[in-house]
C-alpha cells in the first residue's frame, strides 16, 4: 500500500485503486500503530475513487515531520568523502566513521525546506560541485518504529563539505536541498535487501549519468540506524530519516540548473526533481 500527501488530503493506493482518507490528517494517518493492519482494516468498508488523477495534486509526503539523514553507510560514499576532504585532513574522519560502532547521523531539512515529486530542487549558489544523493527513506514513527518506505534524494555540496567536516551543515542543510517522495510505501514485511535504487539524470533531454545499487551493499542495517536517531530525540509526528547513498557521480561531475534527477526504487517509484 502507499500514502500519498495531495492538496485534497491524504489517499490510499492498494492494488491499482485510490482510497479517499480524508477525514483524518496525514500527520494522524502516517502515525498510526500497526499502519499495514490499520490501512487494511480501514480499506473495508471504502470505496475507490473512480475519476481522480493523484499526480494532479501531489505534495512531498510530508507535513509536521523532519528530515534527518545517515552518512558513510555504503563504501562508495566512504570513498568519496575521504578523497573530496584529504586536502583538509579530514579525509580519516570517514574511513573511522565507516567502521565505528557509532552511525554518521545528521539533521538535514524541516518540512518547510522539503520539496516532493516534480518540485524543483536547488544547488548553492556559493558552491561549485554538487551532487543528488539517492537514498531510501525511512518513515519512523512516534514509537520509533520503521512504519514506511520513500524515496529520498539528499542533495550536496561537496566542495564545501570537502573544505572542511565541520561544513557539513551549509553542504547539506539549506532551501530546497532535501526531496522526498512521491508516496510512503507501507509494507507488511521489510524491504529486501535486493531491493535496487537507480539514479537517472537528464541534462537538456539527454541522459548523462546513470548507476544502480542494491541495499544489500548498505553496511549498517536499517533498525541500527533508527536506535541512534532515536536514542535521546524523540518525534511526536514521527520522522523520515535517510539512509545514505552507494551512488556517487564521478569528481568531474556537478549538477547545473534545468538538469532533472530521477531517483527509482523497487516497489515505491519514481521520485522526479529538476535542478532551479
Amino acid at each position: 500500500m502507499k500514502i500519498y500527501n495531495t492538496t485534497k488530503g491524504p489517499f490510499v493506493e492498494h492494488e491499482g485503486n485510490l482510497y479517499s482518507f480524508t477525514e483524518s490528517s496525514f500527520d494522524v494517518l502516517i502515525n498510526q500503530s500497526n499502519l499495514y493492519d490499520f490501512l487494511e482494516n480501514s480499506l473495508a468498508g471504502k470505496q475507490p475513487e473512480t475519476s481522480f488523477e493523484i499526480t494532479d495534486f501531489l505534495l512531498a509526503p510530508i507535513v509536521s515531520q523532519e528530515v534527518w539523514a545517515s552518512g558513510v553507510t555504503y563504501l562508495r560514499s566512504k570513498n568519496a568523502r575521504m578523497e573530496e576532504s584529504k586536502d583538509a585532513g579530514g579525509g580519516d574522519f570517514y574511513d573511522r566513521v565507516y567502521s565505528a560502532e557509532r552511525p554518521e547521523i545528521f539533521f538535514k531539512a524541516t518540512a518547510a525546506r522539503t520539496v516532493g515529486h516534480k518540485q524543483n530542487i536547488r544547488i548553492r549558489r556559493d558552491s561549485k560541485w554538487n551532487v543528488p544523493e539517492p537514498e531510501l527513506t525511512l518513515f519512523v514513527n512516534s514509537n520509533n518504529e520503521i512504519a514506511g518506505y520513500t524515496i529520498g534524494n539528499d542533495v550536496s555540496s561537496r566542495d564545501i563539505e570537502g573544505e572542511n567536516p565541520l561544513y557539513l551543515p551549509q553542504a547539506k542543510s539549506y532551501d530546497k536541498s532535501a526531496a522526498i517522495g512521491p508516496a510512503i510505501l507501507v509494507l507488511k514485511e521489510p524491504l529486501t535487501k535486493e531491493t535496487q535504487i537507480l539514479l537517472e539524470i537528464e541534462r537538456e533531454g539527454k541522459q548523462i549519468f546513470t548507476q544502480s545499487t542494491r541495499l544489500s551493499q548498505m553496511k549498517r542495517e536499517l533498525p541500527e540506524l533508527v536506535k541512534y536517531l532515536t536514542f535521546e530525540c524523540s518525534f511526536p509526528f514521527g520522522c523520515f530519516l535517510m539512509t545514505g547513498t552507494g551512488i556517487v557521480p564521478p569528481d568531474s561531475f556537478s549538477l547545473i540548473t534545468g538538469d532533472t534527477v530521477h531517483i527509482s526504487i523497487d516497489n515505491i517509484g519514481t521520485l522526479s526533481n529538476t535542478v532551479e
